[in-house]
């Protein structure tokens, strides 16, 4: 295209503050959260319905209490109750401590499971099943032991009443979350649209779709996926590893599993999963990539898969609900923006599904882009702003890319990996090992590198009990930034005057940190600033600054 074409397109008033590409939980929650900051958005998807494919199973509890923040926590606990019953067992044999090698004990854990079920049924009304305290997942297939977890640590304290609720909630049930509240915040979502290309320029970006329809806007984010045909198009880099597993995820019909063992095995062969519900399967085979991933999965294929990892040639697939390849691609965009064009989610890094970890990663840069980039649309923050969004996003997504790599290691069927598994397992059934992973798992661990000596500053915040019976989660719904004046201080107050609808100023006590005289936090539940009582009015004002730019 020409530059006078180009500039023709891009001269007249833009349709949209923002168009996002992709329709799933990530592009959802990014566009409530520009809605909240107050920016016009569209998000198309090539999909005309929801996708009910299996994937994620759950969120930890950083994704959890991302949700939280913005006042979605009744709707993760009505979704989890949706889904109890089909983790019931799962939840018990966990309490069992499930391991590498315990089949017959998961067995057996399965089955006193099950009899106390038949006990409760005549019981109404029923009580929600434990979760073991703080449990957020595996190391490649490595179950944490809720018993041996040490909950005195401090990553864990103030993490407030969203802990662990996100467990039992799968991907598909967040997204019909996430789009009942696009529909309240009033954000459009075209389905059954698919980006065809768009040309941007210093002034905006005017977008292609299918039909031959184009609509301009000045911004588009590409939260379309692994295989995102935004970042292709706008010449992302995407260095990485190379894959080596064929792995197969599904819910299926079938008979003879009463042979295979329950939960995470390993075998000479690979890996497979059985559980955490009926008929739900996994498979790993360290032979190469898929050939063609995007091709229909068979029953036979499935079969095949299960019949050689597991050694269980009696099982038989009889009908596929929902199935699913993978593999672990591991790779990550140098830099999530070029110009008027940014990433987030899936688009922006890849990596295998084990632990759980790519849903909570795209939440996290959905939460830290959205506030950010309507800022910049509003006119009330220079572009330089989302200079940040790389800056604190991207070395979160290398650690999980990481993450996932070292479970690859762990799990492969060669001798030297098996042997560094069995070590693996023995560091993870001790108090201080399964401490450790559980931290790195539930993402408690996050922070970013910001100005400021306070050990809060760039952690997400705690989530205080306030004197005024309010938690501090409770005044982030608005995706607005909070200043607490813990000290009823007028003159921390008078330094947040002027900047309008941007921060909050809530003036409260905290009975559970007395020491605390003020906290800054971002509308991403980061702390921008804290104090313990003496003067830190000039950091503050830096802090404000930096963040929401002087009134």
């Amino acid at each position: 295209m020409s530059e006078s074409m180009r500039s023709a397109r891009t001269a007249h008033k833009n349709d949209y503050d923002v168009v996002v590409a992709g329709g799933g939980p990530v592009g959802l929650f990014l566009a409530c959260e520009l809605r909240l900051g107050g920016a016009d958005v569209l998000v198309v998807e090539r999909l005309a319905e929801v996708d009910e494919t299996i994937k994620a199973g759950g969120m930890n509890t950083a994704g959890a209490v991302t949700l939280y923040r913005r006042g979605l926590l009744p709707d993760l606990t009505a979704a989890w109750e949706r889904n109890r019953w089909r983790m019931r067992a799962f939840l018990g044999d966990r309490d069992q401590g499930q391991g590498q090698g315990q089949g017959r004990n998961r067995e057996q854990g399965r089955n006193r499971e099950q009899g106390q079920d038949r006990e409760q049924r005549a019981d109404a009304p029923r009580t929600p099943p434990r979760i073991p305290p703080k449990f957020a997942g595996h190391f490649a297939g490595i179950m944490m032991r809720g018993d041996l977890f040490d909950d005195s640590d401090p990553a864990f304290a103030d993490i407030g009443p969203a802990d662990g609720v996100g467990l039992g909630v799968p991907q598909v049930e967040l997204e019909r979350i996430l789009g009942a509240r696009a529909e309240r915040l009033g954000v459009e979502v075209r389905r059954g649209v698919e980006l065809t290309g768009f040309d941007a320029d210093a002034d905006g970006v005017v977008v292609d779709l299918a039909g031959d329809a184009t609509v301009r806007t000045g911004w588009l984010v590409g939260c379309d996926g692994g295989r995102s045909t935004v970042r292709k198009l706008a010449g992302f880099d995407f260095p990485g590893t190379e894959p080596e597993i064929t792995g197969y995820q599904a819910v299926v019909e079938m008979s003879g599993g009463e042979r295979l063992g329950v939960g995470w095995n390993t075998t000479d062969v690979g890996t497979y999963v059985n559980g955490p519900f009926p008929g739900r399967i996994l498979t790993v085979e360290f032979d190469g990539p898929p050939a063609d991933r995007s091709a229909p999965v068979t029953a036979e294929e499935l079969q095949a898969a299960l019949r050689r990892v597991s050694g269980v040639d009696e099982v038989t697939i009889h009908e596929v609900h929902s199935s699913t390849r993978f593999t672990d691609n591991a790779r990550q965009a140098s830099g999530y923006r070029k110009g008027r064009v940014l990433l987030a989610g899936d688009a922006a890094h890849v990596h295998s599904p084990f632990g759980g970890q790519g849903l909570n990663l795209g939440l996290g840069d959905a939460m830290n882009l959205g506030w950010k980039l309507a800022a910049v649309v509003r006119g009330l923050a220079p572009e330089t702003l989302l200079d940040s969004y790389t800056a604190e996003r991207h070395p979160i997504g290398a650690w999980v890319l990481d993450w996932t790599r070292a479970q690859i290691a762990v799990m492969r069927p060669d001798r030297h990996a098996r042997a560094l598994r069995r070590v693996v397992t023995d560091l993870a059934l001790t108090t201080t090992g399964t401490t450790y992973l559980v931290k790195q798992i539930s993402g408690v661990w996050q922070h970013h590198d910001l100005p400021g000596d306070h050990p809060l500053t760039g952690q997400s915040a705690p989530d205080l009990e306030l004197s005024d019976g309010t938690r501090l989660g409770d005044h982030l719904h608005a995706g607005r930034a909070v200043l607490l004046d813990l000290a009823d201080d007028p003159k921390l107050r008078a330094r947040a005057e002027g900047y309008g609808d941007r921060v909050e100023v809530h003036s409260v006590g905290c009975p559970g940190r007395p020491e605390l005289t003020g906290l800054l936090v971002r509308p991403d539940g980061f702390v921008a600033w804290a104090a313990d009582g003496s003067d830190q009015g000039d950091d503050l004002d830096d802090a404000l600054t930096r963040w929401f730019v002087a009134p």
